[in-house]
């Protein structure tokens, strides 16, 4: 994997107004103002970490034709992918989706939490 899972949790913990939790058997889990936009999760017994993030119907399309890039069991339906160990991507591409994502589930919140979470 481009990214470790520490890695992934100091690239999430980097962006603003961003809370973690540890659940689903201790997936890492980030959030802004409520609501997930990544996870880190082994996501099944015996399998490696994987990261999962919230992206654009576009850029769904695209990653998901890339080697080791898959839809995110659970939340494709949302356009989220999975990036499983072995992916064409590297850590600062990771990151850049990372920052992405936040920013998708962030212009999706009111604009009053927005505001109050100090992101306009």
């Amino acid at each position: 994997m481009a990214l470790s899972r520490a890695e992934f949790d100091a690239a999430c913990a980097a962006l603003p107004a961003t809370t973690h939790v540890e659940q689903w058997g201790g997936a890492s889990v980030w959030k802004v103002g409520g609501k997930i936009f990544a996870i880190c999760s082994s996501w099944g017994e015996g399998a490696n970490d994987a990261i999962a993030f919230k992206c654009s119907d576009l850029t769904y399309r695209i990653l998901t034709e890339l080697p080791g890039v898959v839809p995110a069991p659970y939340l494709a339906r949302a356009s989220w992918v999975q990036v499983r160990a072995g992916a064409e991507l590297d850590a600062e591409d990771i990151r850049a989706h990372l920052a992405e994502a936040h920013r998708l589930v962030a212009a999706k919140l009111t604009r009053a939490l927005r505001r109050d979470l100090g992101l306009e």
